[in-house]
């Protein structure tokens, strides 16, 4: 028979001891897709999204389409080369709220801690929706069913993460090197093309007039929009310890293969949508086709290419939303072990990974899908602004550290530029998408904020009101015993047994609905227990818990220091659908009795043949 552990078993997989933890660890070539599956993905709608800031000026704006990718180039490198050097300072993992904390207080761990878990969310949320997208490029028909594959898409992810860090790596592999094999093929194949080939100008009917000069507001927002590609880039730096020894070596390097293959994807499509003339579309206009896939049917035709690289696509951006499952349920640990989030999320659960952290980003980011349809350019102006406040925060606290430590070289000077680099950017965004629902990120933050400061107040109280004093010593209260009695038959015999052995004053209770059965009641209960006091309970309005409830309350009333036991025989089925045939008044008298100062639930279960 398969009940709910075996069920569970079953989709999860068997729990792993904890001496088998080192088993678990990521080499390389799964680290890769695990962390880097977010950052990767990117190059999917990057160049779309700067696009779609450009186009908004005329078809000659989009010849800056490779200056402005060039720019994200430059700050992608810089980024990457600081968190490198983080590595391999905290070989431990911990990443931005770790040097963030130690380096700049805890006021400042706080700040990026919270922006990186909404960044994670988004993370989720976009990408899935990215994911739909593709989808919907390939089979029109798709878009009325947007958020219902997304959902689907979610908990999919949720359910392999689960199962633990290292069956996600290897699930998630062969889509993410067939994504990047299949994109450096469409690159090459628009290289090859190309050569010695003159630029394609932009069919100018695909353009309305344009509705905004080309100012350098404009090349702001663009720029803005392709800072979505560098979200992720700290997940590796969190997420050291996931790596095999030595893991910051190992961590490190796959940091660089991230970026070497980011930046070949990224600077190539960019290159081969201006050099094609390609014109970005809104997902409602009829015959909706990415930019990737709009390359893709210039080059290759409808046909197996196209197909497989919409797959491609369409399944590594579903994945991406893993780098946010390996490290958001890491980050909220840390943060829970400092008193800021519920305990619970410091709990690893049967296969080694953080299942409460891994549970509270799924439901998140369903709520985010579902209501925003699962429309990428909606969610887009929300994302990436978290991350950028990370960013900062990082490098300062990197450049602090070197400064504490008198390593004064040009370790310091890399992590300053870095973060003179991505504070800039963190006001471009702020300022270019405050209209566009940045603030929506702003008003999150601070709520965030506020809830740390609440639970780790609580925390506070907490430890101060529990903590023992030289004086206190062990209680010895007086104990009343009270033994449910429903009827009298074979079933409860041992809890009666159980009852006789708790202390001297043991009742009996017995809440009638019928007058007559009272009789019967009584002669059963004097032949096998006579020696325990019977109290009958009367239930006016037929409740089989109210009587119970208000005699013990009354006990208490009457001593307020005893403590009270109640002994809840409780039926146990053979097969689980017989439960269904007999009463569950056990289960709601120990939730009702549980919330009772001075009183303990005991059960005696019984199993029925």
């Amino acid at each position: 028979m398969l009940n709910l552990r075996g069920l569970k078993r079953a989709i999860l997989g068997i729990p792993i001891a904890t001496k088998h933890a080192h088993h678990e660890r990521l080499p390389k070539r799964f680290g890769l897709p695990v962390f880097a599956s977010d950052t990767l993905s990117s190059v999917a709608y990057a160049s779309e999204e700067i696009m779609l800031v450009l186009v908004i000026a005329g078809p000659i704006a989009l010849s800056y389409l490779l200056p402005v990718s060039m720019w994200l180039a430059v700050l992608m490198a810089i980024v990457a080369f600081s968190y490198y050097q983080t590595i391999h300072a905290y070989p431990n993992g911990g990443g931005t709220y770790l040097v963030s904390t130690e380096n700049l207080g805890s006021g400042a761990g706080k700040v990026a801690g919270a922006a990186l878990l909404i960044d994670y969310v988004l993370t989720v949320a976009v990408s899935i929706s990215s994911g739909v997208s593709a989808i919907v490029s390939m089979y029109p028909p798709a878009q009325h069913s947007a958020v219902a594959i997304g959902v689907g898409a979610v908990t999919l992810i949720t359910l392999v993460n689960l199962r633990g860090a290292k069956e996600s790596g290897i699930a998630f592999a062969i889509p993410t090197y067939t994504f990047v094999f299949m994109v450096l093929a469409l690159v090459a194949t628009c290289l090859v093309k190309g050569v010695g080939e003159p630029h394609h100008a932009p069919d100018p009917a695909k353009f309305d007039e344009p509705l905004h000069a080309l100012t350098a507001f404009v090349f702001l927002r663009a720029f803005a929009a392709s800072c979505t590609a560098l979200t992720g880039t700290e997940a590796i730096a969190d997420g050291v310890q996931a790596f095999r020894p030595p893991e910051a070596k190992n961590a490190s390097q796959t940091l660089i293969m991230m970026v070497v293959l980011l930046l070949m994807m990224f600077i190539g499509l960019s290159w081969s949508a201006q050099h094609y003339g390609i014109v970005p579309l809104h997902p409602t206009e009829p015959g909706f086709k990415t930019v990737v896939a709009q390359l893709a049917e210039k080059m290759w035709g409808i046909g197996p290419g196209f197909y497989a690289l919409q797959i491609a696509t369409a399944l590594i951006l579903f994945l991406a939303a893993n780098t946010a499952f390996a490290d958001f349920p890491r980050l909220s640990s840390f943060i829970a072990k400092d008193g800021y989030l519920p305990r619970q999320l410091t709990s690893l659960g049967d296969r080694l990974v953080f299942n409460n952290g891994i549970v509270t980003l799924a439901v998140l980011a369903v709520a985010l899908i579902i209501g925003y349809h699962a429309d990428t350019h909606s969610l887009i102006p929300l994302y990436a602004m978290g991350v950028f406040i990370s960013f900062t925060l990082s490098q300062a606290g990197m450049t602090v550290k070197w400064y504490r430590s008198g390593v004064r070289n040009w370790k310091m000077i890399v992590s300053g530029v870095g973060t003179i680099t991505t504070f800039t950017v963190m006001v471009i965004l702020l300022v270019t998408k405050w209209s566009e629902g940045a603030w929506i990120i702003v008003v999150a933050l601070a709520v965030i904020l506020f809830v740390f400061a609440r639970i780790r107040k609580h925390y506070d109280y907490l430890a101060g009101a529990m903590a023992l004093a030289p004086t206190d010593q062990p209680g010895n209260p007086n104990m009343t015993v009270l033994l449910l009695v429903p009827r009298v038959h074979r079933g409860i015999l041992q809890a009666i047994g159980y009852a006789r052995q708790l202390a001297h004053d043991c009742r009996a209770l017995h809440v009638t609905l019928d007058p007559a059965s009272v009789s019967e009641v009584k002669h059963s209960w004097s032949t096998y227990a006579g020696d325990l006091p019977l109290v009958i309970l009367e239930s006016p309005y037929r409740s089989l818990t109210e009587p119970i409830l208000q005699y013990v309350d009354q006990t208490l009333e009457e001593s307020p220091e005893t403590m009270i036991t109640v002994i809840v025989p409780q039926a146990v089925p053979k097969y689980p659908w017989h439960s269904f045939l007999h009463s569950n008044v056990a289960e709601r008298l120990k939730k009702e009795l549980g919330s009772r100062k001075n009183v303990v639930i005991t059960n005696v279960r019984y199993f029925l043949p």
